[in-house]
């Protein structure tokens, strides 16, 4: 199946998408070079654009672009890695099955609408609109993980709120340490970002 398919199905038909992408074989190799990766770029090339090209105020210049890009890039393909790995690690303890290939489709097309709304970072100012697209994939996640996972449905809720807790705090760390280190190879300071 195409890339835009995947992603138009997941978004518009999720049910019996997830009922497909149960059914495929699950390499993590393939999933994050054909999937992942082509649809992260989507938003890290509108932040190249948006805080390179575009800019907002006295904080444009295509370092700030390459930055932001880079930031998006590496924070999108570590976070869904390890979102993977904690799905994976979480599942014995919700009566799942412990299927690290399964998490990994789980959460990289659980992911779709948040790299589609990533191109309102072509705009910096609509950047938090972009990002509530995500919020879609929470609901993704929810119809994918009696499939992907083979979770109970009694305790699908539960297993997606620890997950997201755990990974809400995970990211705020990768988040700040990826930002760091790209701004300091840059020159960059973190007032930047604001």
């Amino acid at each position: 199946m195409s890339l835009v398919d995947r992603a138009k199905n997941i978004i518009t038909s999720p049910k019996s998408e997830w009922e497909v992408i149960s059914n495929e074989p699950a390499d993590m190799g393939s999933i994050l070079t054909g999937y992942v990766i082509p649809m992260a770029l989507i938003p890290a090339v509108a932040s190249f654009i948006g805080y390179g090209l575009i800019g907002v105020g006295p904080f444009s210049s295509i370092t700030m672009g390459i930055a932001y890009a880079l930031i998006s890039l590496l924070s999108t393909i570590i976070g869904v890695l390890l979102t993977a790995f904690v799905v994976n690690l979480l599942a014995s303890g919700f009566d799942s099955e412990k299927d690290l290939g399964k998490a990994m489709q789980l959460v990289a097309y659980a992911y779709t609408p948040a790299w589609v709304g990533g191109i309102l970072n072509i705009y910096p100012p609509l950047m938090i609109i972009g990002g509530l697209f995500g919020l879609y994939g929470i609901y993704l996640m929810y119809l994918g993980f009696p499939h992907m996972m083979k979770t109970p449905k009694d305790k699908v809720i539960v297993y997606m709120i620890v997950t997201v807790v755990v990974l809400f705090v995970a990211y705020l760390v990768i988040g700040g340490i990826i930002s760091t280190i790209i701004f300091s190879i840059f020159g960059l300071s973190m007032l930047s970002m604001m």
